[in-house]
């Protein structure tokens, strides 16, 4: 099956670079159709990977006879049983972009948006990204019960969403489509068009050593002080630089012996 698709893929894919035809990848996402599948025989799960990632994993029960392809646990999560036995022509497997895409509109979007898992608080989202499209699509969701790096957790699509199989004229391929025939900018707009990922916190810049003369306050003019016998000026430095990320950290004394550094003094008059 996959050869005769392959063939197929790269005679149409062919005919697109005649003159006079539409751009490649047009023709491309044009050349498929989809059939409706029963979602019974299907499980779209999250599968755990690393220490806290995601991946997209769609599962097939081929045949009805045998051992199942995956069980509910009571836990709640999902049980890859799979694991425990050959599943040649028993269960099928879509593990990454070449086996499942976007199809939206009866569009094709294989070749211009992804599909991903993430993981909010104790919820997991499926959505759809693209690098032309900074809006989040949301596809599907699941509560998670507990993380288990040996069992799967079931994903529910969002309604208006199915699961269908690619198909070239005739013949039915072995790929699957996580599809809605919706408008793409409406469902974008239904998902709450937030953006993809959020935007990076900025941290609070600190101030460079020379850029903090700026906010010292000035000196306070000496000419009303009286001088005499009676009375005497006590002088008072009050520059002090509060320590801060990449800045220099100086009390008065330090300040006081800072070469060419000039300093805003207080006058408090003294009282015999």
């Amino acid at each position: 099956m996959k050869r005769t698709y392959l063939a197929l893929t790269g005679l149409a894919l062919g005919a697109a670079l005649l003159p006079g035809g539409p751009p490649p990848l047009a023709r491309a996402a044009g050349l498929f159709d989809a059939r409706p599948v029963d979602s019974s025989r299907f499980a779209v799960l999250a599968k755990p990977v690393a220490r806290d990632g995601w991946s997209l994993l769609v599962l097939e029960q081929l045949r009805s006879e045998g051992p199942r392809c995956w069980e509910p646990r009571s836990d709640g999560l999902i049980d890859p049983s799979l694991n425990r036995f050959d599943f040649t022509g028993i269960c099928g497997r879509y593990l990454d972009s070449n086996g499942y895409s976007l199809r939206i509109d009866r569009t094709d979007l294989a070749t211009s948006w992804r599909l991903r898992v993430l993981q909010r608080g104790n919820e997991l989202i499926l959505e759809a990204t693209s690098p032309s499209n900074p809006n989040e699509l949301v596809v599907g969701r699941a509560s998670l019960p507990r993380r288990d790096s040996e069992a799967f957790v079931a994903l529910q699509l969002d309604p208006g969403w199915e699961l269908q199989r690619r198909s070239f004229g005739a013949q039915s391929l072995n790929h699957i489509y996580v599809a809605n025939n919706g408008n793409l900018g409406q469902l974008i707009a239904q998902s709450g068009g937030r953006p993809t990922l959020p935007p990076p916190s900025t941290p609070p810049l600190a101030l460079p050593l020379a850029a903090s003369r700026l906010s010292e306050p000035a000196a306070e003019s000496t000419a009303s002080v009286p001088v005499g016998r009676s009375r005497r000026a006590r002088m008072v430095p009050t520059a002090r630089m509060v320590p801060t990320a990449g800045t220099m950290a100086l009390d008065n004394e330090n300040v006081m012996n800072t070469p060419g550094r000039t300093i805003a003094l207080q006058v408090i008059p003294f009282q015999e």
